[in-house]
């Protein structure tokens, strides 16, 4: 099942939305938008990208863990995964 993206009002009065996956865990929260209008151009902007977008890991390695290479690692992800356990607390 698809999450579901909510439009609300944040404590400064300016319109967000967030992603929310069907077990109610929310996955994402957008920036600032001054209208709704706005809010929901980049929510389809999102739905575009967010399929076929790529991972680039940016993560500082532990001190010590030298790699072969200093590029950044790029994975793509194939499919539509849950990803169960991102960002529980």
């Amino acid at each position: 099942m698809a999450g579901t993206f909510e439009l609300f009002v944040d404590d400064d009065s300016q319109i967000r939305f967030r992603l929310v996956m069907p077990d109610g865990h929310v996955l994402a929260v957008s920036g600032q938008f001054t209208d709704k209008q706005a809010a929901a151009a980049a929510i389809a902007e999102v739905r575009e990208c967010a399929g076929t977008g790529l991972i680039r890991d940016v993560v500082p390695h532990p001190p010590g863990v030298h790699l072969a290479s200093a590029h950044p690692r790029y994975t793509v992800r194939r499919g539509a995964r849950r990803l169960g356990s991102v960002g529980a607390a």
